[in-house]
Formats: structure tokens, C-alpha cells, sequence
């Protein structure tokens, strides 16, 4: 039997079912069916949610089924969260829009967490920062010790002290490198960010990559440079910290 499609293979207009058939006995109903929104799921989305339900929602047996890093497989999730209409993530005008009042700011710290949520306070909340490549990403606070960034799960604010701990035991200037794997995988060596994050921000061997966005942050904040494959420390977070 052929699988059920859902687009016109000539103008791609969505398609429906004028007729339901019964193999038994032939009964056929006539009206317009309107197809559901798993029928309208690529082949690629509707094989990754058969995985995910299989592996109970497990997305790290799911990336091991799929021989997916844990990244793809959350990026995965969230689209296929989208087609289905449930994607939750907060609009542009609520981002950032959270009761601030009395929030305390700890400005003299020389804590890279305590810094760049002094900063994201003073910005009211959201801020936009950049990439390496260009490419902008809107930052939020979610609660006091919390953050979240566009299509990046939320986060607390120690990531930052992990972040910065490990570039300054490593003479101010560390190699980025990626998480897209597992902790000692090549790009993921011990001596890179990712690998900080993975053994001391999720304690685990792999986990979801975010430095290439944290670094962008931390920068924004005035306490890393962000260069090609490794980040460094300002010289004005140096004398802040007397290093």
C-alpha cells in the first residue's frame, strides 16, 4: 500500500482526503478529511518521532539510535516540536519581560556569572549579541538564576564561571573547540571550553554544545575577546581579577 503524502507533487498545496475505504467489505465515506498534523510530517520528522516515543523520550538513546550528536537531536526536536504546534518558546515581545524588581546586582564581583547578569539587568532583562560569524542570538533572563537564549535551552549563570575558570587556568586563552560529540573526541579535548562545559557545567561525556554562543556573551559582557578557534581574556577583566 502506498504511504500517505501530504502536498500536491505539482503546485506542493496541501492535500486531502476525499475518501475513507473500508478492505473488508468496501464501504466507502465521502467528505472533506482534513488530515492530521502528524500526516503532514516529513519522512525525516516522523522516523525521529517514532525513535523518541520508541526510546521513551530518552534523547540520548535517540541520538544513539540515529548516530545523531546531541545537538542535532535536540534541533530535531525543536523542529519537529514546530510542525506539530508545539513549540513554546516565548515571542519577541515577551522575551525578556519578567519582574526584575529588587533584583540584586552584584557589580563589583569579579565572578564572570555575577557580571554578565548585572549587565543583562541593566539592559532591562534582553540583550542581542554576535557570533563569530556575525549571526545575531537574543538573550533573556528567565528568573534570578536563570537565562535562556534563542533556540538554546535555558541555563544558569554559573556556565559563565566554568567558562572563564577554564580559560583563566589555562594562562588567559583557551581553544573553543566543539562539543558535538564526546569528551575526549578530537575538537573536544580537555584543554577546550567544550570540554568544560561537558565535564564541569553537565558532568557528563557529552551533552549539548553551547559555547559558540556563551563566548558571544561573554564577550558582549567585556570579559573574553572572541578570536577563530579560541577565546582570551580582556585586559580589562585581567586587572578586574589581578591576573
Amino acid at each position: 500500500m502506498a504511504k500517505l503524502i501530504s502536498s500536491c507533487p505539482v503546485c506542493k498545496k496541501a492535500l486531502s482526503v476525499p475518501v475513507l475505504k473500508c478492505t473488508s467489505c468496501g464501504l466507502e465515506l465521502k467528505n472533506d478529511f482534513e488530515l492530521s498534523p502528524f500526516d503532514l510530517l516529513p519522512e525525516e520528522q516522523y522516523n525521529f518521532l517514532l525513535a523518541f516515543l520508541k526510546n521513551r523520550g530518552n534523547l540520548k538513546a535517540v541520538q544513539e539510535q540515529l548516530n545523531f550528536s546531541y545537538l542535532v537531536a535536540k534541533e530535531k526536536l525543536g523542529d519537529l516540536l514546530s510542525s506539530l504546534g508545539l513549540d513554546n518558546t516565548p515571542s519577541e515581545d515577551v522575551k525578556g519581560a519578567v519582574d526584575m524588581t529588587g533584583w540584586e546586582k552584584n557589580e563589583n564581583s569579579t565572578r564572570a556569572s555575577d557580571i554578565v547578569r548585572a549587565k543583562l539587568i541593566s539592559c532591562g532583562g534582553k540583550a542581542v549579541v554576535h557570533t563569530l560569524q556575525g549571526k545575531a542570538y537574543s538573550v533573556w533572563v528567565e528568573s534570578p538564576t536563570t537565562f535562556a537564549c534563542d533556540k538554546i535551552t535555558s541555563y544558569t549563570y554559573d556556565i559563565f564561571d566554568v567558562i572563564v575558570e577554564h580559560i583563566v587556568s589555562h594562562g588567559g586563552k583557551a581553544r573553543k573547540g566543539s562539543g558535538r560529540g564526546r569528551l575526549g573526541d578530537s575538537h573536544c579535548e580537555e584543554d577546550t571550553i567544550a570540554a568544560a562545559i561537558l565535564e564541569n557545567y553537565w558532568h557528563s561525556d557529552t551533552g549539548l554544545d553551547p559555547g559558540f554562543v556563551m563566548v558571544a556573551i561573554l564577550e558582549w559582557a567585556g570579559i573574553v575577546h572572541n578570536r577563530r578557534g579560541y577565546a582570551e581574556l580582556t585586559p580589562e577583566y585581567r586587572i578586574r581579577r589581578g591576573i
